[in-house]
C-alpha cells in the first residue's frame, strides 16, 4: 500500500481530490438539472408560459458544480498554481488535501442529485398551482444547506491543510 502512495505522490494525491471535488460536483449537478429539465419539458409543452419558474428550478441543482469549481480554484491555489508554480507536496501533505476535498466531492455530488429530485417533484406544483411555486424553491434550499456546508467544511479544511 505504501509504494502506492509513493507512486502517487502527494501532488498526485492533491491533484487527484481537486479532480473529485469538481467533477462529482458536475456530474452531480448534470444529472440533477438533467431530471428537472426531463419534468419540465411535460409541463411547458402545454404551459409555456411557465419556461422562467420551470428554469430557476432547474438552475438550483447546478450550483454543486460551481461549488466543486470553487473547491478546485481554492485547492490550486493552496498548491501554488498561482503564485509561480506548484509546490512538491509530501505524501502526507497531499493527503491531507485529497482528504479536504472529499467533504464538497461527495456532499456536492449528492446533494445536486437529491436537489434535483426536489426540484422536478416541484414542477408538479408550477403545474397545479403556479402561484406557490416558490415552495418549491424553499424545499430545494433546504437540499442547498448541505452542499454549502460540504463546500465550507472542505475550504476550511484546505485553510489548514499545509
Amino acid at each position: 500500500m505504501n509504494v502506492f502512495f509513493d507512486f502517487f505522490s502527494g501532488t498526485g494525491l492533491a491533484f487527484l481530490g481537486a479532480a473529485l471535488a469538481v467533477g462529482l460536483c458536475c456530474v452531480g449537478s448534470a444529472r440533477g438539472t438533467g431530471c428537472v429539465g426531463e419534468a419540465a419539458t411535460g409541463l411547458l409543452s402545454e404551459a409555456p408560459e411557465h419556461f422562467s419558474k420551470c428554469m430557476v428550478l432547474q438552475v438550483l441543482p447546478g450550483t454543486q458544480g460551481l461549488y466543486g469549481l470553487v473547491v478546485w480554484f481554492f485547492t490550486l491555489f493552496t498548491m501554488g498554481a498561482f503564485s509561480g508554480g506548484i509546490v512538491d507536496l509530501t505524501v502526507q501533505q497531499g493527503m491531507t488535501i485529497f482528504c479536504s476535498c472529499l467533504p464538497m466531492a461527495l456532499g456536492g455530488w449528492l446533494s445536486a442529485i437529491y436537489q434535483g429530485r426536489v426540484a422536478a417533484s416541484s414542477i408538479n406544483v408550477v403545474a397545479k398551482k403556479p402561484d406557490d411555486w416558490s415552495k418549491g424553491i424553499i424545499l430545494c434550499g433546504i437540499v442547498e444547506f448541505y452542499a454549502i456546508l460540504s463546500l465550507l467544511a472542505s475550504i476550511m479544511l484546505l485553510m489548514n491543510a499545509l
